[in-house]
Order: C-alpha cells, then sequence, then structure tokens
C-alpha cells in the first residue's frame, strides 16, 4: 500500500502488475527473470531505449501515469530514455533549505526502518542484511547500528533524478556489482535484490547529519546508475545524478541518534505501508544533540 502525505490511499504501480506476477510468481516466469536480469539484457534494453525507435512509448507513459508534463522542460525528446532522464523546469520543485530538516533525495515511495544489531530486515517478504547492502563490509554496517535505513523505491513514473539531501564531502565510492532485478515489492518476495542488485556506495560526511550512506540499487533494464563525483564540497539539493531506463531505489543510511522521522512516515513505515514524497520534501528532522 501506498499513501500520500495527506493521508490517501494512492495507486500501486497497477499498470507494471501484470507483467510482473508473470516474472516472479510462476516456475516459468522466475526463468526467464534469470535471463532478463544479466547485464548484457539490460545493456540490449538500454540501447533500444536510447533509440529514436522507442519515442512512441513516451506519450503513453505520459498517459497511463497522469505525468504533469508542466514541471518539466519544455523540449523534444530524442528518446524514451532522453525522456526518463528529463530535467525539472526552473520552479518545478521546492527544496527545503533549512539546515536542520532532512529532505528525500528523490522523487519516490518512502519506508524507514530501525538498524538492529543482527542488521537482517523483512522487506515485502525478503530477509537481507545492512551487511550484504554494503558489500559484506561487516565494520562498516557496525556504525549505523542503532541508526535509521531509508528506503526511497522510484517506479517507472517518477522523475529519475536525485539529489544531495545535506551540504558536506564526499568521503569515499564503491561500485558493488551484482545483477538487476526489479524492485518492484512482488520480487521481494523471491529475491534479496536490495542484497544481489548492482549498487553503487557513496560514504558523505554531511554538515548536519553525521557520516552517511548513500546507496544506489540497478534495476531491471537499469544499464547504468549515473552519479556525479564533485572534487571538493557539495551542497543540499545539488544534483547527485540519475538512473537510465527502469525504476530503482536509493537506500540511506544513518547513524545513531542523528535524524527523527516525521510521525506520517514513522508510523506508515510501521505498518508497512509506503509514502509518496517529493525530491527537496522534509521527511524529518535533525535529533537534538
Amino acid at each position: 500500500m501506498i499513501k500520500d502525505r495527506n493521508g490517501n490511499i494512492i495507486a500501486t504501480d497497477s499498470a507494471q502488475g501484470g507483467m510482473l506476477d508473470f516474472l516472479y510468481k510462476n516456475a516459468f516466469g522466475r526463468f526467464v527473470t534469470k535471463l532478463l536480469s544479466r547485464k548484457f539484457i539490460s545493456e540490449l534494453g538500454r540501447l533500444y531505449m536510447e533509440s529514436p525507435l522507442s519515442k512512441r512509448h513516451i506519450s503513453k507513459l505520459i498517459k497511463e501515469n497522469n505525468i504533469d508534463m508542466s514541471e518539466y522542460e519544455n523540449r523534444e525528446f530524442s528518446s524514451f530514455n532522453d525522456f526518463f532522464t528529463r530535467k525539472l523546469a526552473d520552479g518545478g520543485r521546492s527544496f527545503d533549505m533549512s539546515p536542520e530538516v532532512v529532505i528525500a533525495p528523490a522523487d519516490s515511495k518512502l519506508t524507514a526502518y530501525d538498524i538492529n544489531e543482527d542488521s537482517l530486515y523483512h522487506i515485502k517478504g525478503c530477509d537481507y542484511s545492512v551487511k550484504s547492502l554494503l558489500g559484506g563490509d561487516e565494520e562498516l554496517a557496525k556504525r549505523f547500528y542503532g541508526g535509521k535505513c531509508l528506503v526511497y523505491r522510484l517506479s517507472v513514473d517518477n522523475y529519475h533524478r536525485y539529489c544531495y539531501m545535506d551540504s558536506g564531502i564526499e568521503e569515499y565510492y564503491r561500485h558493488i556489482p551484482g545483477i538487476y532485478h526489479t524492485v518492484n515489492p512482488i520480487a521481494l518476495e523471491y529475491y534479496d535484490v536490495y542484497g544481489k542488485n548492482c549498487r553503487e556506495l557513496t560514504m558523505l560526511k554531511t554538515d548536519n547529519f553525521g557520516s552517511v550512506a548513500y546507496i544506489e540499487v540497478g534495476a531491471m533494464m537499469v544499464g547504468k546508475i549515473n552519479n556525479v563525483h564533485p572534487e571538493n564540497r557539495f551542497e543540499r539539493a545539488e544534483e547527485k545524478g540519475f538512473f537510465s531506463f527502469g525504476g530503482s531505489t536509493i537506500v540511506l543510511l544513518y547513524e545513531k541518534d542523528k535524524i527523527v522521522l516525521d510521525s506520517d512516515i514513522a508510523e506508515n513505515s510501521s505498518q508497512e505501508i509506503e509514502t509518496c514524497v517529493k525530491i527537496g520534501e522534509r521527511v524529518g528532522i535533525r535529533a537534538e544533540a
């Protein structure tokens, strides 16, 4: 289930439901999924989605998902992927620049979890660990015990550029190889998606929230996670990167006693309900020292 910030239940990826049921809920479909989740298949999909032939899918996606194109730059798109990685128009989003406020890094569906010492999480039927999410780095995982894990799931209709949620510096960056499953909840019933998908980890030293692990998770038909790595500082709301075609996910790990979530997000997450959020929107606040 997904709710908006007003508590209203909204649509739940219905357009993708039939195909995902086939891919993940029967034996033949799961065999096909094993083929589709390989990187070279994602690369073939990327080549098509970057070709002019793919432009025919744009209008259908806009109509089926009621995408408000007035929020985005007004121009002709050369391919579906060109549309998929579109930029916002000036004023298309409002970013909360208050230093004590935790903002969402992307348009997405957010679920938040406590990070326990055993680091095991049961998300939509799938157990995975913070250690596996971090590429098996046990010492790094220990830094986040007692903290918060914020999972931002993007679907195909979302704006697929993402930003830094605070100012600071990058400590280091690491690519973690993997395969490419969808990050729709249906897949989580059968695969450790967040532990096995290709992902990129950037350790941030932020001005207001301590050290934060910023993890982009690749998904089926996502040929590339496109990150920008500044030589010096990054600033709040500055673009960090974008996903090529496909739904995908951003996971942020915060250390203990660094943030307090807004009450609606905390309550929804306790009931395994995702909350629809916009890039730059407040989702919490800095914890009192």
